[in-house]
């Protein structure tokens, strides 16, 4: 396979890992609210000259599938990216990147639970090794803090976003909506801005200047666009299933440049933390063959 196939992937995960960072950076300039609708407000306005001819021709299909649609646009864009900007404020870029690596993990466990896929010997070992090392990185090092609730909340929001974001590929996968990828992303795009839109005005509406409007164009084109663009190409070039391990390197990239543009420091717990949890999701990725050989979980 030719390496230039490697490209769009990783080229979507640096940008989404730079997209950690980019939340740290908004924590005192911007409001979570203003950021997550101000994004999506933008995303839209630069789709809609270029795909809003095409949703118009499929809007029967998207007037039959709007419920599906509103689903989605919650999911995979309200709540990951909002809830990521409000952990943002009291986490840091190194946990969002290891906490994020989590979504293909996840992804295996609600396909079980949800499409009735037989769980997997790499899943269900992974998934165990994996909890494992949230626990660590939950506790900073000390898992039997968590005992005692001493979790940070942004850790805790974090790993409510990847469960949303998990969540998301797998109803893609259940809804097969039968609408071109980019008219399906506009149409989540308008919902997720209609979701946002009550917590924006509600405020408090940071006003956009000189300090804020680079963030916001990184988040509402790089990291809502390209990457969409990025990775749709990487699934058509060498699959689904191959293009999700590069997530494994999320936790890498948010470190390094978390380190190089705010000064973080990588502390034991983070390598052990991470460490374990990049452990499971390759297990879980690589060790595919069902417990029940031949036999779908029964629900």
């Amino acid at each position: 396979m030719p390496l230039l196939y490697f490209l769009p992937p990783l080229g979507a995960v640096l940008i989404w890992s730079g997209n950690m960072t980019i939340n740290q950076l908004t924590v005192g300039s911007i409001a979570p609210s203003s950021i997550a609708f101000l994004r999506w407000v933008l995303a839209l306005a630069v789709l809609t000259p270029f795909v809003l001819p095409a949703a118009w021709q499929h809007r029967h299909s998207l007037c039959r599938e709007w419920p599906k649609l509103a689903i989605l646009g919650l999911l995979g864009m309200a709540m990951w990216q909002g809830l990521a900007y409000v952990a943002a404020e009291t986490t840091t870029a190194t946990n969002m990147g290891i906490l994020a690596a989590m979504v293909p993990l996840l992804t295996v466990l609600l396909s079980a639970l949800i499409l009735r896929e037989a769980p997997s010997l790499g899943g269900t070992l992974g998934g165990l090794l994996a909890l494992i090392g949230v626990t660590v990185l939950l506790g900073r090092g000390d898992p039997l803090s968590l005992l005692e609730l001493q979790v940070a909340l942004g850790d805790a929001l974090m790993v409510a976003a990847a469960t949303c974001y998990a969540l998301y590929g797998v109803m893609l996968k259940r809804w097969p909506l039968g609408l071109p990828p980019w008219v399906v992303l506009y149409a989540q795009v308008c919902f997720a801005v209609l979701f946002l839109l009550p917590p924006y005005l509600m405020g408090p509406m940071t006003p956009v200047d000189g300090h804020n409007v680079w963030l916001i164009l990184y988040a509402g084109i790089p990291a809502s666009i390209i990457t969409t663009f990025l990775w749709m190409r990487a699934i058509r070039q060498i699959g689904a299933s191959q293009a999700s391990i590069f997530i494994n390197l999320m936790p890498l990239f948010s470190a390094l440049i978390a380190m190089a543009f705010l000064g973080e420091r990588v502390s034991l717990f983070h390598f052990v933390g991470g460490t374990l949890v990049l452990a499971g999701v390759l297990m879980a990725q690589t060790l595919t063959q069902p417990l029940a050989v031949g036999q779908r979980v029964r629900g």
